[in-house]
């Protein structure tokens, strides 16, 4: 964390279960204002903060952006309780940071395709960045930045439309924005210490009293706007050794750890809040296996010896499952952990990852709990959008992977950190 003399305050909208609220946390930002629509991911959010910061919880977490962007008294109720809670001055400009990550559903595609087919014209989570440009003229932030999926590059908004131009538009409107330079990237989260290729489009848009040079290069890394790669990835055998149970049981789960961490991302991952290691015998959660059939654990053992490989007689209509490799080759992580844990079989053992495990790929510390199911299916984690359902279940397993990479999120955080020091604001 850089050393600073001030605090400095961020507000996370579509927050999910909070990756890049604790990358961003790690790098020296307090979370103000939280918001998600999810019970499931808000309680996450919450429950990981509330020690730390109980006035989230208290009165400043907001499920539906709607009544953040239309309700002026609550805003205005909101403004007042910064300045005396926090100190912040958002009529003065005073925010630090403003992050949001849309929900992607019907830019990537995926469960998208998974589910019904409809314009994603038509789904109401693909306009929700106009409402993020509402809250970023509102509050004035110093910088805000954007997230979302690679697909939002490509995508149309009809069958018969232009390739990209959700993109077009979406990049459009952020640099209409008064008063800001905007610059962004697609960047890989496997450059920044990720052990999963992840996609990324970051967009940072950085208000023009900080920093003054609008003739930056386009590319937003290139500008300074987000931090050089750092090729630190681990490998899965070094992410997740001290996790394997030569005895574990289906459907069982080990309350504790069974080893003592094995290197530094392990040791990493197993430093709790208050800085103390979580050695051997130390309270594990989140490390239940999955209680698999016969047929599927026949199916696996032959994918771990036979170089990942599928039997036509194991064959389904389903994505097809992967096995993990142990170490990445000279590419780098190639994978990228979505909503469904049994994409991927476990580099040496004929399961799925556990909750914990999954949530290791994203980075998240194992101190880090999550809120409501293990996991669900079908319509109550889809919705239906041609049906105008769109709530969706939020288990764990898909918080977890829809979730910012959280050593991503530390080194931009950490870069932005820089910005506003470097600019004295």
């Amino acid at each position: 964390m850089i050393a600073s003399n001030k605090d400095r305050y961020f507000i996370d909208l579509f927050a999910g279960c909070g990756g890049l609220s604790l990358g961003l946390e790690q790098a020296g930002f307090i979370p103000v204002l939280v918001n998600e629509i999810s019970p499931d991911a808000m309680e996450t959010y919450l429950l990981n903060r509330d020690d730390e910061f109980p006035l989230l919880r208290d009165k400043y977490n907001i499920g539906d952006i709607k009544d953040l962007v239309s309700n002026e008294s609550l805003f205005s109720g909101l403004i007042c309780s910064m300045l005396n809670d926090y100190g912040i001055d958002i009529n003065k400009g005073e925010l630090d940071l403003l992050v949001g990550g849309p929900p992607c559903q019907g830019y990537s595609g995926i469960g998208h395709r998974r589910s019904y087919a409809v314009d994603k014209s038509d789904l109401p989570s693909n306009h929700l960045y106009l409402d993020m440009i509402t809250l970023i003229v509102k509050f004035k932030p110093k910088i805000f930045l954007f997230e979302n999926v690679k697909g939002i590059l490509s995508g149309r908004w009809t069958a018969n439309g232009d390739k990209g131009e959700i993109w077009n538009a979406v990049l459009s409107a952020f640099k209409r924005i008064a008063g800001y330079t905007v610059r962004w990237k697609l960047v890989h989260a496997k450059d920044y210490g990720v052990p999963q290729n992840r996609p990324r489009v970051l967009l940072v848009g950085v208000r023009n009293d900080i920093i003054t040079d609008v003739s930056l290069p386009d590319d937003a890394i290139k500008a300074g706007f987000l931090p050089k790669p750092t090729y630190d990835y681990p490998d899965l055998t070094e992410l997740l050794s001290d996790l394997v149970d030569k005895g574990f049981q289906y459907g069982e789960k080990n309350s504790n750890y069974i080893e003592s961490p094995q290197n530094d991302f392990q040791n990493m991952l197993r430093t709790n809040k208050n800085g103390n290691l979580m050695d051997k015998g130390h309270r594990l959660s989140e490390q239940e296996y999955g209680n698999h059939t016969d047929r599927v654990i026949e199916k696996f053992t032959y994918m771990l010896s036979n170089n990942g490989e599928i039997p036509d007689k194991y064959k389904t209509k389903k994505f097809a499952q992967k096995v993990l490799p142990p170490t990445w080759g000279v590419n780098g992580p190639t994978i990228t952990a979505c909503c469904l844990p049994d994409d991927y079989v476990h580099f040496s053992q004929p399961r799925i990852l556990t909750v914990r495990e999954w949530a290791r790929l994203q980075m998240f510390p194992d101190w880090y709990e999550f809120a409501g199911k293990r996991t669900t299916g079908g319509i109550r984690r889809a919705g239906n959008p041609r049906e105008g359902v769109y709530d969706r279940e939020l288990p764990k397993y898909t918080q977890i992977g829809n979730a910012v990479p959280v050593t991503l999120a530390k080194k931009v955080g950490l870069n932005l950190y820089r910005i506003l020091e470097d600019s004295d604001a």
